[in-house]
């Protein structure tokens, strides 16, 4: 069985940072693509950034470029976020996602499988 489960949110002030991570089990880790997506009350599910399980290649929302890092830790099965220069409008519920492809689906409708999701906020 498929599991994804998000930690590391919370409340924190704009300009600070988070790492959030996702702990993977239940297929081979190493093989697939993961990808971080974000919803904000009364917006749509937004993609945030992914990585390839191909070549290692990644890829941001133009919101996030710069200021968002995302990793996979293969050995620990986990993928992370490094968020820094955090802004109020970043403020969402962040989930991990996979579509157990190697390579990064654009839409969230594309991925099976979702963690529970973490929430960020961010104070102004």
């Amino acid at each position: 069985e498929v599991q994804l489960v998000e930690s590391g949110g919370g409340l924190v002030q704009a300009g600070g940072s988070l790492r959030l991570s996702c702990a993977a089990s239940g297929f081979t880790f190493d093989d697939y693509a993961m990808g971080w997506f974000r919803q904000a009350p009364g917006k749509e599910r937004e993609g945030v950034s992914c990585i390839s399980s191909i070549d290692g290649n990644t890829y941001y929302a133009d919101s996030v470029k710069g200021r968002f890092t995302i990793s996979k830790d293969n050995a620990k099965n986990t993928l992370y976020l490094q968020m820094n220069s955090l802004k109020p409008e970043d403020t969402a519920v962040y989930y991990c996602a996979t579509a157990l492809s190697s390579w990064c689906p654009r839409l969230p409708g594309e991925y099976e499988y979702w963690g529970q999701g973490t929430q960020v906020t961010v104070s102004s």
